[in-house]
């Protein structure tokens, strides 16, 4: 084997090239052979293509290593796979004329769609990866090699970015047949190819158009195989056929979750869980996605494993106007889906643990670069993360934290007066905090701190991990007379009355509440748990749903357990608060 533009050509196909290429002199007519042979269109871009390829196969290795694509997020699918999804797809009524192809990688896809659909009259493939472009017209040229009798549709290879390649004339041409579009695009996101210096990215990252704190925090990045998802359903949605990708399954989440907005033609919305650490080596959940085009607006996607796609495990999608996870048991308790009447908040921000989080051994406080340190008191607080959330009921932490600032904004200047020795502390690490990357703290007082205001400082908290697919809430209680604060990854409502927190952790730990978050969160989401998903507790709602004698047992249960005592005095004061409801929330339950 012998390699040419960064691609292992096989003896057969360097063979053929050879042979086929020796009395030819020009690129057209060599073009035109390979053409007749393979239908690959245009095989050869120009003459020095020709000239270099002609060379190398009739002279010595010419190698090179290609590069690691894996950090773009390019994991390329195996045949077999490939095989085994176009024959799927074959099963399920899938009989295109025209393939398109918008991320084709190394081809496989392509070799095994000339395996399963025999009417096949066009392919179109579109990479921006030159050497995969190659490696594809090398992989069809070896499958007509192989297979001289099957047929060769006409294949147009395109080395282009499919952000920026005009899907149109392939939509006129495809109009009166049956399209398959099919592919497994990367699974990376749009911050990280930035990171990685790519420009297979479009033009503008905040595609759902997040606007304010949403945008800046996180919300504006995206995963790319989304965006091309997106760009497909929207560009062929008016096209006979069907859609089959590969994709992150927090992917197809998304896309049902937009379909609502969007309401792209597509029906039959398929999800097919596959073992990703088998098939591409990589611990990231993924799923054949599918569906069929130019039909009636469907919002429910059934969910299968592909290896036995016979049997239906659940349907997630639109109800109404919500969005669930598990219709079938979303319907069972749907009752409390509401607005919460407490708000939710997340817990501290500081993107620098590394400082602001700290032991505490012996009246001496610790950080995790092992330095030793004095603090005074009055800005220490108590701090828990996600897996402190062990407990029903916590009042001590392991981690301490330095809280700032009383609300986002606030100027810190006042730490070098009143607290020299913590302001000594934070500015001899002051290089960390300036590296912070998030754009959040820029223009910002120094040290400063997101996720705090009046609620963080409330004696009782209500939390929830974000993170964890089994859960459970937690009572958190002051420690030495001081509010316990929570990190970014945890979820809290701050109470002034241990009685209001310790019925609302009742009410939400009750099953009917548990049952119906389950039918709304997704467990291989990044989290769990969202202030978006909280804030659906109609906490009024679910009290209806547990009798107070049911109250007053769990009170009794949480009396017995810990050092808390919980009266029932307050119970009927709490119902009066939820039914207050305050004006704005009002307005958002009409």
């Amino acid at each position: 084997m012998i390699k040419a533009f960064d691609v292992v050509i096989h003896n057969h196909v360097s063979e053929f090239l050879k042979v086929s290429l020796k009395d030819i002199i020009e690129f057209a007519p060599a073009n035109q052979k390979i053409s007749d042979h393979s239908g690959i269109k245009d095989f050869f871009g120009n003459q020095e293509e020709f000239l270099a390829l002609k060379d190398i196969v009739s002279g010595e290795n010419n190698s090179s290593e290609a590069p690691d694509r894996g950090e773009y997020g390019d994991f390329q699918t195996n045949f077999t796979l490939a095989s085994e999804i176009t024959e799927h797809l074959k099963k399920n009524q899938a009989d295109p004329e025209f393939i398109v192809e918008p991320t084709c990688g190394k081809g496989t896809f392509i070799i095994a769609s000339l395996n399963s659909f025999k009417g096949i009259k066009k392919i179109f493939a579109i990479e921006i990866y030159k050497p995969y472009v190659w490696e594809t017209k090398f992989n069809i040229l070896q499958f007509a090699i192989n297979n001289p009798a099957v047929q060769k549709p006409e294949i147009i290879i395109s080395h282009a970015n499919v952000f920026d390649f005009d899907f149109n004339e392939i939509i006129s041409q495809c109009s009166s047949g049956k399209i398959l579009i099919i592919g497994n695009p990367p699974w990376v996101t749009n911050a990280g190819l930035s990171i990685l210096g790519s420009n297979n990215l479009p033009v503008k990252s905040n595609f759902k158009k997040h606007s304010g704190l949403d945008a800046i925090t996180g919300k504006g990045n995206f995963d790319i195989g989304e965006y091309i998802t997106l760009m497909m359903l929207e560009a062929f949605e008016n096209v006979n056929g069907d859609f089959a990708f590969l994709v992150k399954n927090s992917v197809v989440k998304n896309v049902i979750l937009d379909q609502k907005q969007r309401g792209y033609k597509v029906s039959d919305l398929r999800k097919y869980n596959i073992d990703s650490k088998k098939e591409f080596n990589v611990s990231v959940e993924a799923s054949l996605f599918t569906s069929k085009l130019n039909t009636h607006i469907e919002y429910d996607c059934k969910e299968f494993n592909f290896s036995s796609n016979e049997f239906l495990l659940n349907n997630f999608g639109w109800v109404g106007d919500k969005f669930v996870s598990d219709i079938e048991h979303y319907k069972e308790t749907n009752d409390i889906d509401g607005i919460s009447q407490f708000e939710w908040r997340q817990g501290v921000k500081h993107d620098c643990s590394a400082i602001m989080e700290f032991n505490k051994v012996n009246g001496h406080f610790t950080n995790a670069l092992s330095e030793e340190f004095e603090l005074e008191e009055d800005l220490v607080y108590g701090m828990l993360k996600s897996s402190d959330l062990k407990e029903t009921v916590i009042d001590k932490t392991r981690k301490y934290t330095i809280i700032t600032q009383k609300k986002v904004g606030q100027e810190t200047s006042y730490i070098e007066n009143q607290f020299p020795k913590t302001f000594d502390y934070l500015a001899a690490n002051k290089s960390r905090f300036d590296v912070r990357k998030s754009s959040i703290y820029r223009n910002k007082p120094m040290f400063s701190i997101f996720g705090i205001g009046d609620y963080s400082f409330k004696p009782y908290k209500v939390a929830i991990s974000g993170l964890y697919k089994s859960f459970s809430f937690n009572l958190i209680l002051p420690q030495n007379n001081k509010s316990i604060m929570l990190d970014d990854t945890c979820y809290f409502i701050g109470f002034d009355s241990v009685e209001f927190a310790a019925y609302t952790l009742i009410l939400l730990n009750s099953k009917t509440c548990k049952s119906f978050l389950q039918s709304i969160t997704f467990s291989d989401a990044k989290r769990t748990f969202t202030k978006d998903i909280l804030m659906r507790i109609d906490l009024l709602k679910l009290s209806q749903t547990i009798s107070k004698d049911e109250i007053y047992n769990e009170v009794n249960e949480l009396n017995k357990n810990s050092a808390v005592k919980i009266e029932m005095d307050l119970w009927n004061e709490y119902i009066k608060a939820l039914k207050a409801v305050p004006a704005d929330l009002a307005d958002q339950r009409r």
